[in-house]
Parts: structure tokens; sequence; C-alpha cells
């Protein structure tokens, strides 16, 4: 029977060689004659041989792991567009052969939470993290960069002096924002408001300062009664458009909102009220979410290709990991208006 927990020793023992030979032609080390490499490599293959990770790890090898850390303290199941994130970490890192280790941090500031995750980084149980939902300034994460780990960070600036082995991926929420504007006036639109998302996220804030911008480029004033407090999810969506529309009947025309979800929570509490979109106010997300083009009505919403950023992202990191070096510290993703049914002309 194939013993797949046998020593390297016994690995030498049967190829009649040294144990640092067996080591050698583990580690791919060009120095071993291609007949002695052949005969070790039959022999690890005839009895399913591996190598121990805590071999590796005291070898100074790489474990060819990342670590994937989503930082959400409701439910992750249920939301299309995390799950979507994480799997496209995972298959991007699968392709590069190397492995995830996910965990869901409920609570960043959790002394446990933080100490379980700083000690996966000293144990060298994995080779570097990505992180994902991170709030503007995460002192674990500058923890973890101070210290030399190597970290990716969806949706976060550099610091004001930039971390080699920090790599931040984001995306440009101005550009997203003009055209959303843009859109909306020349559609006749005037009375413009916004559901913001999560303010403690750099997208939360970056969204927000854009549409300001590009509000003050319109030459259009901004309603304080129509700048809605929210997060990303779709719960924070629907709460903002019934708390405005309990509230007043001076309303907008038109809405912008965070993300897709949100914009499914507004369009919902729209409806409750028995009202019409876009034919009472015109809705525009951003995102453009797996679901938004089977919406009713199908949403009109600002694309951006979440797959290509966690990949640039994932692959930045993996090469920092492996060659030590990159020139590539911030990565920004360009987006574009996806026109559908949920905004009208007026």
């Amino acid at each position: 029977m194939k013993n797949s927990k046998m020593k390297s020793e016994e690995i030498a023992r049967i190829a009649g060689v040294s144990r640092s030979t067996v080591s050698r032609v583990i580690n791919n080390y060009s120095n071993v004659p291609a007949e002695t490499r052949d005969k070790v490599m039959k022999v690890i293959r005839d009895y399913n041989y591996f190598p121990s990770v805590s071999a590796q790890v005291l070898a100074g090898k790489p474990v060819r792991t990342l670590g994937l850390f989503l930082i959400e303290p409701g439910n992750v199941s249920s939301d299309s567009l995390t799950n979507m994130l994480l799997v496209s970490v995972i298959e991007n890192a699968s392709e590069l052969g190397y492995y995830i280790l996910t965990n869901i941090i409920r609570d960043i500031t959790n002394t446990d939470t933080v100490s379980s995750v700083k000690e996966m980084f000293i144990q060298n149980r994995i080779d570097g993290g990505i992180f994902i939902g991170a709030a503007i300034r995460e002192p674990l994460i500058d923890e973890l960069t101070a210290e030399g780990y190597i970290v990716g960070v969806f949706d976060q600036r550099q610091l004001e002096y930039s971390q080699p082995n920090r790599i931040v991926a984001n995306f440009n929420n101005d550009s997203g924002m003009k055209q959303s504007l843009a859109y909306l006036t020349g559609l006749g639109h005037t009375r413009i408001g916004v559901i913001n998302g999560d303010m403690k996220r750099l997208s939360g804030q970056t969204k927000y300062e854009g549409f300001q911008k590009a509000m003050r480029m319109c030459n259009l004033d901004i309603n304080p009664d129509w700048v809605l407090p929210g997060d990303f999810h779709e719960r924070g969506g629907y709460v903002a458009m019934n708390t405005l529309l309990n509230k007043t009947s001076d309303l907008p025309t038109a809405i912008i909102a965070a993300n897709d979800s949100v914009a499914f929570g507004a369009i919902r509490a729209i409806k409750e009220h028995g009202m019409n979109v876009p034919e009472d106010m015109s809705i525009i997300g951003f995102d453009d979410h797996l679901l938004s083009e089977k919406y009713h009505p199908a949403l009109t919403t600002i694309r951006i290709d979440f797959n290509e950023m966690l990949r640039k992202l994932t692959t930045d990191v993996i090469v920092k990991i492996e060659k030590g070096t990159t020139d590539v510290i911030e990565i920004t993703i360009e987006c574009s208006l996806i026109v559908r049914d949920s905004c009208r002309r007026i």
C-alpha cells in the first residue's frame, strides 16, 4: 500500500540517494543530474509522497497559500456581489497555483480575532493576504504592512508614504459619478439626489465626493434633504428611500445609488409607496450587479469589472511574494455607463 505520510529519508533510501538530494529535487534546484531527478521523482510518484508544509516553512519556502479576509459583520451567503468577489480571488489564485485560506472577520476590533489573523502571517501559514471590506484606515492592516508582510487591499488608498508591500485596488468613482450626472442632466434632470454608501469605506467617501464634483460641474445645487445616508446593502437603500418618501413631498426626479443593491432597495420602497420607476422617479445604480439586467425595471448603472480588478490585485500580490518586487502598488480600474430602463427623459 502506498504511504503518503512516509518521510523524505525513506524516499532517499528507496531511490538510493542522499536525503539532501531528495530535498534538492523537491525544491527544484538545478544542480541535480536529470537521471537522478527522474529516479527520485518516480519514487515520489509511486509512493504518493508530499513534503510537509511545516518542513517547507522551516526551509523558508513559500507555502503557496494566500489568506483571503472578508471584513463583514452581516450575512455573506445571500449577497451575490460579495460571493462573486470571493470566488474571483479564489479562481485567479488557483490559476497561478495558489491555495486560498478564507476567513470572515465579523468584528475587526475584537482582540482575539485580530490575534488569530496575525498568527497566520507570523507562523508563515500564508505567504500574503488579501482584504475585502476594510475601512479607510484599518489598524490591523497597517500593523501587518509595517511588519513587512505582503498585503493586497480592495477599496483602500495607499498611506501618506507608499509601502511597496501594500498593494491597493480601487475604481475610478469620480468618473462613474460624472457619467451618471452627465446622463441624467442629458435627460433633463436637475433635481438629483444620492443615497450614499458606507462612509467608513473609501468607496463610500469617493462616490459622494464624485457626486459633489459632478453636481458643481453641471452647475446644480445639492439639496441636503436629498443626500441620504446608507450603506452598500439593499436594506440600506430601502430604509433611506422610505425615510425620504415619508418625510417630504418635495422629491428629486432622480436618485443615484451607491451601488445596485442599494438601488434595488430604493426601488422596492418606491413601489410600496404606490409609485413607479422611472415614471415617478429615475434611479441609477453603480457596479452592474449580476441581477441588474434582469431587475424590473432593468437598472441603468455604472459597470465595474470586479473580476479584472481582483485578477490584477491577486496577480500583483503573488508577483510580490515570488519576486520580492513589483512596480505596481496602486491599481485603478475604469468604469462605464450601462443604459437600461430605470431612467426617463423629462
